[in-house]
């Protein structure tokens, strides 16, 4: 029978696909359990949104949602300008010629840490580096960065080199005065494309950039500062201050959860799990709508509960929803198979939608990069930070989310996105349902423009079903990625 032998591989390519899995999740359960975190997996069944430990939520604060780089990165170069005491930079990559500001009166990070430094205690950590040079940044690459950024200033930046084999440290903090902090998915620096864009996302003729940020006020501030303080002694042997909290400064409550591996800083020998955690719980309690925003989807552990919700929905109105790149700088097949799996589990019910971005200007398009990590769920519960869905960002790397349970801030970071996503007013979508919002407005315009794209026709909207999507993609080449590559 025609295509027997193709269907024959896809079911080999699954049976084995899922079997790497079930190693992968058995791997990552067990590390879990003998490290003493085995609840971030399987947090007791209490109905409750938060992480467990400490830092506990923080009433008082106020969290502003900072969406694309345009609007975060002018808020952070404001408040680095504005110092007074201090100014704490956290990061992935910086790059020091990297303008926040641009214009005929742009502004690189750079410029704007040197001038600060000048009048108040500026200090910064970044990954050292990959180990091995066939990754970037390498080691000798970060170096001549920190040389370049730290030249003729009074800036002080250390590489921290403390990361596994194929892992690194991941978050992206800024913490001034020790009253104001932002934790973001968006790094200061153009490598491997430009983070500075703005909502409408025209074609440049280079790589678009989709990123997300926030700006944080109030008590859970001295969370982000602890955690700096916590890797600046452990690196190098210098205790800084710690400040009292500040006063309350709003009426959201916010948890500062993060990821740090094992083994890597004395103070955390048995490593922090709660980014992990705050997912399995706001996931499991999902009844309606789970909106996600990431760089990747391989976590398996995280999608089989998506999996679970897409097969016994709570009701016919839940929907999932989830926004990625059209082509992840790695790990693609990984996130395809794990799609693959969500897609089996929707078997047509039509409850799934995995969309990707563009950027657009008249029917000229170019490749927009989703580098945000936003979780919104049943718009009552709300992530943003540094931590993608892979085993990287929740058992691996450092990152640093924040949460908030406030039902009105996650509504109005939905609709904000949604509304730059399709184009239209948040009026004409605030009093709309997500699931007809879903049904009657993204997945039309998502599919109408993939069936654009497959005819060669020109693109007349940003928003795109993501290709390539089927119950069987890439099975197993994702596992076995994982298996090796994950830890």
């Amino acid at each position: 029978m025609p295509g027997s032998d193709s269907d024959a591989i896809s079911r080999l390519d699954a049976v084995v696909g899922n079997s790497i899995e079930a190693a992968v999740r058995a791997k990552h359960a067990w590390r879990l359990r003998r490290l003493g975190w085995g609840h971030a997996l399987r947090p007791p069944d209490d109905g409750g949104l938060w992480a467990a430990g400490d830092p506990p939520p923080r009433d008082g604060c106020s969290l502003e949602v900072l969406i694309d780089g345009a609007e975060a990165f002018t808020a952070i170069a404001e408040a680095i300008a504005g110092a007074r005491d201090h100014v704490h930079v956290t990061g992935w990559h910086i790059a020091p010629y990297f303008q926040l500001v641009r214009g005929e009166r742009g502004r690189s990070i750079g410029e704007l840490l040197a001038d600060a430094a000048q009048r108040v205690d500026v200090r910064v950590l970044v990954w050292a580096g990959a180990p091995v040079p066939a990754f970037h940044p390498t080691r000798k690459e970060v170096t001549a960065g920190i040389e370049e950024l730290t030249r003729g200033t009074r800036i002080r930046c250390r590489p921290d080199p403390r990361e596994h084999p194929f892992h690194c440290h991941h978050e992206k903090t800024v913490v001034v005065d020790g009253e104001v902090a932002f934790v973001n998915g968006i790094d200061m620096t153009d490598y491997a494309g430009d983070r500075f864009d703005v909502r409408e996302h025209p074609a440049r003729r280079q790589l678009g950039w989709h990123d997300v940020g926030t700006r944080l006020r109030g008590p859970a501030v001295k969370d982000v500062h602890d955690h700096f303080e916590l890797r600046w002694r452990e690196l190098t042997g210098e205790r800084l201050e710690r400040p009292a909290p500040p006063p309350a400064a709003g009426d959201h409550a916010v948890q500062v959860i993060r990821t740090v591996s094992d083994g890597m800083y004395e103070a955390v020998p048995h490593g922090d799990f709660r980014v992990l955690e705050s997912y399995v719980r706001a996931i499991r309690s999902a009844e309606r709508l789970i909106y996600l925003e990431n760089q990747f989807l391989w976590a398996p552990e995280i999608v089989r509960l998506l999996a679970g919700k897409l097969r016994r929905p709570p009701g016919p109105d839940f929907r999932l929803v989830i926004v990625l790149p059209s082509r992840a700088n790695n790990g693609q097949d990984d996130t395809m198979g794990q799609l693959g799996l969500l897609a089996a589990a929707d078997d047509g019910a039509g409850r799934l939608l995995a969309t990707t971005l563009r950027s657009l200007t008249g029917h000229r398009d170019d490749r927009l990069y989703v580098h945000a990590k936003v979780g919104i769920v049943d718009d009552r519960w709300l992530t943003v930070g540094s931590a993608n869905l892979n085993a990287h960002s929740l058992l691996n790397d450092t990152e640093m989310n924040v949460v908030s349970d406030d039902a009105a801030l996650a509504r109005d970071t939905r609709l904000r996105l949604w509304s730059e996503h399709l184009g239209v007013g948040i009026d004409a979508l605030s009093g709309e349902d997500p699931a007809r919002s879903v049904d009657e407005r993204w997945r039309p315009i998502a599919f109408e423009q993939l069936k654009r794209l497959r005819a060669g026709e020109e693109p007349t909207h940003r928003l795109l079903a993501l290709p390539g999507l089927s119950k069987r993609a890439r099975r197993l080449l994702g596992p076995l990625v994982g298996l090796v590559d994950d830890g």
